[in-house]
């Protein structure tokens, strides 16, 4: 049951950076469904209501940590493209995508695994306000690599074609990466990020 949140996410004192590294551990190797809300509180050595001071549900918490993950990889997109030409622009956006820590690859993974909840409104007006805010920042991602496609069309770097389309299917190549890589694992990320970044300039760069 949802219960109220009170202003408790700014300050010294604040547990939530440390709530949401836990959720991210949580989820990221039980999976969410599996993690019981109890686990989170006790990996930060905290009662379970107190959870609630910081987040309605898990499900807040699950949204809340979607959306910094969106945030995060938009930041990076603007990041590596700015005042680069759309050939240039497009090489560090792709090395940028998977210059990741292991945390990060996690809650890439969550976001992946649960992209579906942003297509649901939700009843609680705090879990409503994170998922509107997902939704507008995949809508910003995906127009972000649709401008640099466009803006390579125009300047005839790239053959042209629907930039919006090829953009979505870039975007769903790269991100399909975080379904199955595991930090440690046998695959190098290197080694991952070479054969995609192939892949994703053969579909941009080749007629």
């Amino acid at each position: 049951m949802a219960r109220p949140v009170v202003d408790a996410e700014a300050g010294p004192r604040s547990k939530r950076a440390a709530i949401l590294s836990a959720a991210v551990g949580c989820f990221g190797e039980f999976g969410y469904d599996a993690t019981k809300w109890s686990t989170v509180a006790d990996r930060v050595g905290i009662g379970q209501t107190a959870l609630y001071h910081y987040f309605e549900s898990k499900a807040h918490c699950l949204l809340t940590i979607m959306q910094a993950e969106l945030q995060r990889s938009h930041r990076r997109f603007l990041e590596a493209t700015e005042g680069a030409d759309p050939a240039g622009g497009l090489r560090a956006a792709l090395a940028g995508a998977f210059d990741v820590t292991e945390r990060e690859v996690l809650q890439m993974r969550i976001l992946q695994n649960h992209i579906d909840l942003l297509e649901v409104p939700r009843a609680s007006a705090r879990e409503e306000e994170a998922r509107q805010a997902a939704r507008r920042l995949v809508h910003d991602i995906e127009m972000a690599w649709t401008g640099l496609l466009e803006r390579g069309m125009a300047a005839d770097a790239f053959p042209r074609r629907d930039p919006h389309t090829l953009a979505q299917a870039v975007l769903g190549l790269l991100v399909s990466v975080w379904r199955w890589y595991r930090w440690g694992g046998r695959l190098d990320l290197a080694d991952v990020r070479d054969f995609y970044l192939g892949c994703v300039r053969r579909m941009v760069e080749t007629d």
